[in-house]
């Protein structure tokens, strides 16, 4: 029996994102910036990390309160061993009806195979370029721009769905968003632009390193004819357009001038087991994977998962220009995107 809760604003619980680790091969600036992600940087070690059958024991109590997507993310998630186990292990829970997963995409043709195999369907690709030069700047690990084109094909290739996903920072990548619909409307892979968002501490984000949402569909409707879509659920963060001539599409998610607080419905796992209410959360998170070690039964761990959303009030947000300056978050590779 699925239980209906909301929280303090009436916001339903319908997706769990869930990080796996808070490692990635990548050392974006927007991210893990290299002068603090370095070599000797200290990640999480093993035992800290949910195990598969802990993160599925927690995503079947969620899906009792409404959960019904899911979505695997890092860090880099491809870089925690053998995550098609715990792909195989979600697909078995009732309820769940969408199992995502958000990569950079530079380990598909390594793993790929055996993620669709355990019935991963949906992946989203981080790309912040198409241009080799500029996407080698903003990874700082010299992978190239088509490296991971040639990921996407193969994931399509064998049967994924793929969004690709590209953060828009001001000076650095904004020159990339006409050559990127041009090449991914022409293979009809939906593109979704985000805003640059002041995730973490380390990013150096400030307002004026933003492209916004209207400044890019002024660039976009330059260069293409395009028409406005209508939300396909509650909650959906993107603004979605098609392309009149093809019916490609493509997104534009307002993270920053325009917010979605109001219909936010994500609880968050960090790689360590914490809960967050918040992409944005500033508290040290509620630690569940303490509980799940403690004993406690799964109505115990349900009763306090139900307690967690119907006190949250997050809303950051629509509170940004007043908090922005000191409000503490946690870092994007712990909480996950």
């Amino acid at each position: 029996m699925v239980e209906r809760i909301t929280d303090k604003l009436g916001r339903p619980i319908r997706d769990l994102r869930l990080s796996v680790t808070d490692r990635c091969n990548f050392r974006c600036d927007y991210c893990m910036p290299k002068e603090i992600f370095g070599d000797d940087f200290v990640f999480l070690p093993k035992e800290a990390l949910l195990t598969f059958e802990e993160l599925a024991r927690v995503s079947r109590i969620y899906a009792d309160l409404g959960v019904k997507k899911i979505r695997i993310t890092g860090g880099e998630p491809l870089l925690r061993r053998n995550l098609y186990q715990l792909i195989k292990q979600l697909n078995r829970i009732e309820g769940i009806e969408d199992i995502g997963l958000t990569t950079n995409g530079l380990l598909l043709k390594k793993h790929g195979q055996d993620l669709y195999d355990a019935g991963l369907r949906r992946i989203n690709i981080s790309l912040d370029a198409i241009e080799d030069e500029v996407f080698q700047f903003i990874n700082n690990k010299n992978i190239k721009a088509s490296t991971i084109l040639e990921q996407i094909e193969y994931a399509i290739s064998i049967g994924f769905h793929v969004k690709v996903n590209v953060v828009i920072q001001k000076g650095v990548n904004d020159h990339q968003i006409i050559p990127m619909i041009k090449y991914f409307k022409g293979k009809a892979i939906e593109i979704r632009f985000i805003e640059f968002m002041d995730v973490g501490n380390d990013n150096d984000w400030d307002l004026s390193k933003v492209v916004t949402k209207d400044e890019m569909l002024d660039m976009i409707e330059q260069h293409f004819d395009i028409e406005p879509l209508e939300p396909k659920y509650f909650g959906e963060v993107a603004k979605y357009y098609c392309h009149k001539d093809k019916g490609a599409k493509f997104g534009l998610i307002t993270s920053v001038s325009q917010s979605f607080c109001s219909t936010c419905t994500r609880a968050r796992l960090s790689s360590d087991g914490k809960f967050y209410g918040c992409l944005f959360a500033s508290d040290e998170g509620y630690d569940i994977k303490a509980l799940l070690r403690s004993g406690a039964d799964d109505d115990e761990i349900k009763q306090q998962l139900t307690t967690l959303w119907t006190i949250r009030d997050n809303r950051y947000s629509d509170e940004r220009a007043t908090q922005t300056s000191h409000h503490n978050k946690i870092n994007m590779n712990y909480i996950g995107g």
